[in-house]
């Protein structure tokens, strides 16, 4: 949608505006009795799209990277629901 802005901005300057949206994310969160479900979704999905926009700056095809890591399950277990430890990661 913005690929010419976010390859003009670069990593380091597109990573900038994902930092500031993970902000608005964390700050909602806290404060949810502040925010509606509709605000922490749209929270949400702006962060999701600022580091799909990474990836592509970076030529990193994110679904292709999900898929091969988490695709068979836990990358640690292998399961489709974790059963690691709690203190292991993932």
């Amino acid at each position: 949608m913005y690929s010419r802005k976010d390859e003009a901005r670069g990593i380091d300057g597109t990573f900038m505006w994902l930092m500031e949206e993970v902000g608005e994310l964390a700050a909602a969160l806290r404060d949810r009795e502040s925010h509606s479900h509709e605000d922490l979704a749209a929270e949400f999905a702006d962060v999701l799209a600022w580091l799909a926009t990474i990836a592509n700056v970076a030529g990193v095809d994110l679904q292709q990277a999900v898929t091969e890591k988490y695709g068979r399950g836990c990358p640690g277990c292998g399961q489709m629901v974790c059963a690691c430890g709690a203190a292991e990661k993932p």
